[in-house]
């Protein structure tokens, strides 16, 4: 059977506050995330680029672009 490469992670930068992440390669045992602030841009017509990705059990924030969540190598979305 061939493999059958998945289409695209399609997501919605401006409905990802609260969205649960779980990391691929977790870090210091931080392996389940939350978005708790998606990052207004200073004009509203400019479009989102960052967000703050915290972690559940250190409570750890880091800011990072929301687009980094599109690599499924890296983030799962959910909680695994």
């Amino acid at each position: 059977m061939p493999h059958v490469t998945p289409p695209p992670r399609r997501l919605n930068p401006r409905k990802l506050m609260l969205s649960k992440w779980t990391a691929i390669h977790p870090v210091n045992r931080e392996k389940h995330f939350i978005v708790t602030r998606v990052v207004k841009p200073e004009h509203p017509d400019d479009p989102i680029e960052w967000i703050d990705l915290q972690a559940v059990h250190s409570k750890r924030t880091q800011t990072l672009r929301w687009q980094t969540l599109l690599d499924t190598e890296t983030w799962l979305q959910g909680w695994k």
